[in-house]
């Protein structure tokens, strides 16, 4: 029987864990954190799970869709079409559907109907490799105009990217509006659910996860396969898939070679903070606000409770405060209270009545590598699954290129890289 040790507890990593266990081989799954879902997991709060950091579907994330039905919570995923808007110059526009776009009152008539058009096209376009000899800045100031790009795209490129915004390529913003709905997709009672749920679908099948558990090496040994040493002992495997981040993966398998970590290793990510705030009424009617205003300390609200109900919550109306920064900002040394008294004020300018005793609760989350910047010549940048070294495979979040960061684009490689590898390891 192949013994697999699998690296890492998100989407990525529980999805693979699980498909070698279906097809009957060992597997051991690692995760430094307490509990699984990576990015996507989420903490008790009233008799539901809330993320750390806002997720949904789409319509098009038919791998997610299709796991969770695969594991019995399709009765729970629910389909709202919340409210999504911009705010710019000091009021919120509603920017989610041609209607929407038609009323766009910024923008002069002609410039809506310019702008509406080049997203349609977008939507339409079924090949980004035509999209990817342009920055995202150059494309769309020429073809959905300076003013709509100045006004409407422009300031969530910097706010996302800051002084990378110039050179993300096209590929990425296609892929951001061509695989999108206006229906949003969510696990009633939080994405936990279905990590929790793939946990014990692998214990299911004879395999095994080991939470707060973190990987110290990678090393070949001698007669094959691959010795795991992690801080609570060490672990012999015949193959072993990293889906950690690939800066990350080169530190733990120096045999990697030099040569392999200057290629691959210099995709550069961005970290993602998050500020819930639990309020005791609504600050707006909006699920999701990207802050075209770039004097905000922040670059999305998305007031989650417009998207599913308070009471899931125990009556906390909730709302996240989003931004994707350098992992070296100052904003990612701030103590909680300190990032707290930078953002509360600006929820005044969004809502007049707002006070500071509307909040009853908060949380703040961190995480590095959440972002990969996706600059000009990114898929050159990007490494195969496999590896020099035979047996060892790589997948993570970069990979998903065109596609942004998703739960959706981590099973389907996943999905993908296990039905790929063959049963069984010819002796060497």
């Amino acid at each position: 029987m192949t013994r697999n040790g699998v690296l890492g507890g998100g989407a990525l990593g529980l999805t693979a864990a699980l498909r070698l266990a279906q097809r009957g081989e060992d597997v051991v799954l690692f995760e430094r954190e307490p509990e699984p879902g990576g990015l996507a997991a989420g903490f008790h709060l009233g008799p539901s799970y809330l993320e750390k950091f806002y997720h949904h579907l789409f319509r098009s994330d038919t791998a997610a869709q299709g796991l969770i039905a695969e594991l019995g919570l399709g009765d729970k995923l629910v389909w709202p079409r919340p409210k999504t808007s911009v705010w710019l110059g000091g009021r919120a526009y509603q920017l989610d559907s041609p209607a929407s776009v038609l009323r766009f009152s910024p923008l002069p008539l002609l410039d809506r109907v310019r702008l509406g058009a080049a997203t349609a096209y977008l939507k339409a376009e079924p090949n980004y490799h035509r999209l990817e000899g342009m920055t995202a800045d150059q494309w769309l100031g020429r073809w959905m105009g300076k003013r709509a790009h100045e006004q409407v795209w422009k300031p969530q490129l910097i706010s996302k990217f800051g002084e990378r915004h110039e050179d993300i390529v096209m590929s990425w913003f296609w892929a951001r509006i061509h695989m999108r709905s206006t229906s949003l997709g969510y696990l009633r009672g939080g994405f936990q659910q279905l990590y929790n749920r793939l946990v014990e679908a692998i214990e299911e099948h004879g395999g095994t996860a080991q939470f707060s558990t973190a990987v110290k090496s990678v090393t070949r040994r001698p007669d094959a396969g691959f010795l795991v040493e992690t801080d609570s002992g060490a672990h012999e495997f015949d193959r072993v898939i990293s889906t950690l981040p690939t800066r990350l993966t080169t530190q733990l398998v120096p045999e990697l070679g030099d040569e392999y970590a200057r290629k691959y290793g210099s995709v550069e990510s961005l970290g993602a903070q998050c500020l819930i705030l639990a309020l005791d009424r609504p600050l707006t009617d909006i699920y999701w606000l990207s802050i075209n205003d770039l004097d905000f300390p922040f670059m999305a609200l998305v007031e989650h409770t417009n998207y599913m109900p308070p009471e899931d919550y125990a009556g906390r109306h909730l709302i996240y405060l989003g931004n994707y920064l350098p992992m070296d900002h100052p904003l990612f040394r701030k103590s909680e209270e300190e990032v707290l008294a930078e953002f509360l004020p600006a929820l005044a300018r969004i809502n007049p009545d707002f006070s500071p005793d509307w909040v009853t609760d908060h949380w703040l989350f961190r995480a590095p590598f959440a972002q990969p910047l996706v600059t000009m010549g990114y898929p050159d940048r990007l490494p195969p699954h496999d590896t020099p070294i035979p047996n060892l495979y790589l997948a993570n979040m970069s990979q998903v290129y065109p596609q942004d960061r998703g739960q959706n684009y981590s099973i389907a490689m996943a999905n993908r890289l296990v039905a790929s590898l063959p049963a069984t390891i010819p002796p060497s």
